[in-house]
């Protein structure tokens, strides 16, 4: 079952999530200013004397606590411009179980100790708080929360779809797909959001927030390189090393990714037909699949870049390969990935593309 083997490398070793979430951080930082004007908007109305925040899928590592830290910094310049006292905030963290939350456990004195310097007698009391579960189902009491964040999360399926026995040597969609790989990926990526909205529409408050980050793509071609190559790249280094280790076709070929990265309209879709929210805002925006930013100055060069790729694609994805083949294939399996994506690279610059919205509470 996904729930049980979903989560990101545990730790701070060299392949763990901890040190290979540089895409995420981009990510966060590249959608920042959506997820302050949202919080700008809402506290806008009224700021309620205690401010509930839930983050789902907030993984482990240094991302997690910086998106709490934002915003909190934006309620409380809201307070500032509104001559309004700090309320209290509690803070959901919310991921599967199989999450690393001894992690950030250990990292919240420190966390409450730094905001507590910066801010002083300015900020109310702040309790932070773990919480796991799947955000398939409910998690939280009625109308109680402000505001929900979730950050490259929602593109995770509650599981693989079904009737991808078709997929032959491929691990997600790819352009060598039937047809009914791409409708089946699409129909769980429909139940699954709505689902989600269900739900989130159940715990959030009338007009409360939600602003969710997720991987997506630029056109509606579901084979399209900006949300596939980087899987047919991990199916191809996967299918030459179970070659060389004598894996059995069969046990390659039923195994399958569950995720999904819908276009635009697609989300669009879902949030109108569900009905619970209106979509504020929808964005979309790349980067660079070692997470480095152009704007930045880096100095390409395809070998470190594709180590680095390496390094991010196998946090997120280890302990799904390592439960379906087993440990033993893992090193091998990534420094040939490392190796082909180094390859692509030196002749195309693709990027992830990701898709922020930004939605209120009916």
């Amino acid at each position: 079952m996904v729930v049980n083997v979903l989560h990101m490398n545990a730790g701070d070793g060299e392949t763990s999530y901890f040190h290979n979430s540089t895409v995420q951080k981009t990510v966060i930082s590249k959608a920042r200013h959506v997820l302050e004007d949202t919080i700008e908007d809402l506290c806008g109305g009224a700021i309620p004397c205690c401010f509930k925040v839930a983050d789902l899928g907030c993984s482990t590592g240094p991302n997690t606590l910086s998106v709490i830290s934002e915003i909190i910094d934006t309620v409380l310049r809201s307070c500032r411009k509104m001559k309004h006292n700090s309320p209290e905030f509690q803070v959901f963290l919310n991921d599967l179980p199989g999450n690393d939350f001894n992690c950030i456990f250990k990292s919240l004195p420190s966390f409450y100790k730094e905001m507590k310097r910066e801010k002083g007698d300015e900020m109310g009391p702040c309790s932070i708080a773990g919480l796991p579960g799947s955000f398939y189902e409910r998690l939280f009491p009625g109308n109680s929360l402000d505001v929900v964040h979730s950050s490259y999360s929602v593109h995770w399926l509650s599981q693989v779809p079904v009737g991808l026995e078709i997929n032959k040597s491929n691990i997600y969609m790819a352009k060598t797909s039937p047809q009914g790989v791409f409708e089946a990926y699409m129909q769980q990526f429909q139940t699954d959001f709505s689902l989600f909205l269900q739900l989130r529409a159940k715990e959030i408050i009338t007009q409360g927030r939600m602003v969710l980050t997720f991987l997506g793509r630029k056109v509606a071609d579901p084979s399209s390189r900006d949300c596939c190559k980087i899987w047919e790249l991990l199916a191809k280094s996967l299918l030459d090393v179970a070659t060389e280790r004598h894996v059995e076709e069969v046990q390659v070929d039923s195994f399958n990714l569950p995720l999904y990265t819908p276009c635009e309209e697609e989300v669009k879709t879902v949030i109108e037909n569900e009905g619970s929210f209106v979509l504020d805002k929808l964005e979309l925006f790349e980067v660079n699949w070692d997470g480095t930013d152009d704007s930045e100055g880096f100095t390409f060069n395809r070998h470190d870049s594709g180590r680095r790729v390496a390094n991010i694609i196998r946090a997120v994805t280890e302990p799904m390969i390592a439960n379906h083949f087993g440990e033993y294939l893992l090193d091998e399996l990534f420094g040939k990935f490392a190796n082909n994506v180094a390859e692509h690279l030196s002749r195309e610059n693709t990027k992830h593309v990701s898709i922020v919205i930004s939605m209120t509470k009916k």
